[in-house]
């Protein structure tokens, strides 16, 4: 069995690459997935007549467009614009645009892959997708922002919809560019429906939306924890990232009675022994929020800090590690670091955060290791409950929302423990979150037929 799902990983990989060249992130999250999948696979034989993985793993549609736009100075400026529409078995495509200098094709493909399985994972009724542009926020003025979403969008309008394909924002896409890209959607459809999600308030956005993918975060480590008796009361944790994800899992811990001693950006981290308070955690949403400061600010306005130029946060001492900033942030090195100063619960709150050689250290060592896909799930949880909200046209109170999230994330995590405990009770989270999120989207691909 051993040799045959060996040689069923090496081949499915090598037509991956084939077809696909030059797209390393793509390669490395279909190779975590077939790893998982490959015994599953090779045991029902339905699933490998029909090729049910191969098709997975090609995108239903790619859209790749030119997004002209006109800078303050007057300069026209191009960027490119994508929309990888990855696969719609059990609902419209779902998943955010990501606005960022590394954008690529290659990129987009790995996140709209990833997060077929994710959407799964909630239960509710999303199919996968993912886009984006190489435009970079930062620096931008709010005019130069406006005009690029509204360029951006006027080419994305004519394949979307929310009964087709429902984005919502990532890196670089917040409420800000959700805003601009709604009002010339709807100013060049003439409708108002949910098509996009994380809108404001006033405008058929839901509670809890910001805080959603921190809190689904924590909340799954919450549920990792209680499987051996321990709980965050008390706990070190460890956090990198300073954007939404992070402040809002940072916010969660200190409910929850944890201690987070560090936080970054691409400049290097901050390392606080003696806590992020809440009173230091409004500063950074500050800082970081309205007027797009540096992590390193932290460090000079608070004297307890040190700040690790050009470094991660992984050589923390710490109980719990929570990476919430962006993809093979923490490599191998940094897992055993984690290890070996006592880390005992890894849950990711950003998309594929750990290396493959991480991901072998934590697993090996058997610590409580939560992967992106079901980690942070919330985000995207709340988006679907966003499109429920619009589609009743009501709006739930932060409560509501926030007690179907924390459902939800338990189910993930049970659905995980349930496809992922091995016979020395031991639960692999990778393998139960694939497997949990694979099997609803395979019986769906099965029951449509050749599509």
């Amino acid at each position: 069995m051993k040799n045959q799902v060996s040689r069923y990983v090496d081949d499915f990989m090598a037509g991956v690459i084939a077809r696909n060249p030059a797209e390393p992130e793509f390669y490395q999250a279909v190779h975590e997935v077939v790893e998982s999948l490959a015994p599953f696979i090779i045991e029902n034989p339905v699933l490998m007549k029909n090729k049910i993985l191969e098709r997975m793993a090609e995108p239903e549609r790619v859209i790749m467009f030119r997004v002209p736009w006109l800078d303050d100075r007057g300069e026209v400026q191009i960027n490119r614009g994508f929309r990888v529409q990855m696969n719609s078995a059990i609902g419209p495509y779902k998943g955010g645009i990501r606005f960022h200098a590394s954008v690529n094709l290659g990129i987009l493909k790995f996140l709209a892959f990833e997060q077929v399985l994710k959407n799964s994972l909630t239960s509710l009724p999303m199919g996968g997708g993912k886009g984006g542009s190489d435009f970079n926020p930062k620096g931008k003025s709010d005019n130069e922002v406006m005009k690029f979403c509204q360029s951006f969008m006027t080419e994305l309008q004519r394949h979307i919809g929310p009964n087709t394909d429902v984005p919502a924002g990532d890196i670089g896409v917040g409420g800000r560019e959700v805003a601009y890209m709604y009002g010339q959607y709807k100013r060049l459809r003439n409708e108002f429906t949910g098509t996009l999600t994380g809108k404001g308030l006033d405008f058929g956005g839901s509670p809890l939306r910001p805080e959603a993918t921190g809190y689904g975060t924590v909340y799954f480590a919450k549920e990792m924890l209680q499987t051996r008796n321990e709980s965050f009361k008390g706990k070190t944790v460890a956090v990198s990232g300073s954007g939404n994800v992070a402040q809002y899992a940072v916010e969660k811990v200190l409910e929850m009675g944890g201690k987070v001693v560090t936080l970054s950006d691409s400049n290097g981290s901050i390392y606080d022994p003696e806590g992020i308070t809440k009173e230091k955690l409004e500063y950074v949403m500050v800082l970081k929020n309205a007027i797009r400061g540096r992590i390193k600010e932290y460090a000079e306005k608070y004297p307890s800090a040190e700040f690790w130029e050009n470094e991660r946060p992984w050589k923390a001492k710490c109980d719990v590690a929570l990476p919430c900033a962006t993809q093979n942030e923490l490599n191998g090195d940094d897992a055993l670091k984690l290890v070996e100063n006592g880390c005992i619960c890894v849950a990711e709150g950003a998309n594929m955060p750990s290396t493959p050689e991480a991901v072998k250290v934590f697993l090996e060592r058997k610590i409580l290791f939560g992967p992106g896909k079901a980690a942070n799930a919330g985000g995207v949880a709340v988006s679907g409950l966003e499109m429920s909200q619009n589609s009743m046209r009501l709006q739930w109170t932060a409560q509501e929302v926030d007690e179907k999230l924390q459902s939800i994330m338990k189910n993930i995590h049970d659905a995980c423990v349930k496809n992922g405990k091995s016979a020395d009770g031991f639960v692999n989270y990778v393998n139960g979150a694939n497997i949990s999120g694979f099997t609803k989207v395979a019986n769906a691909m099965l029951a449509q037929g050749l599509v």
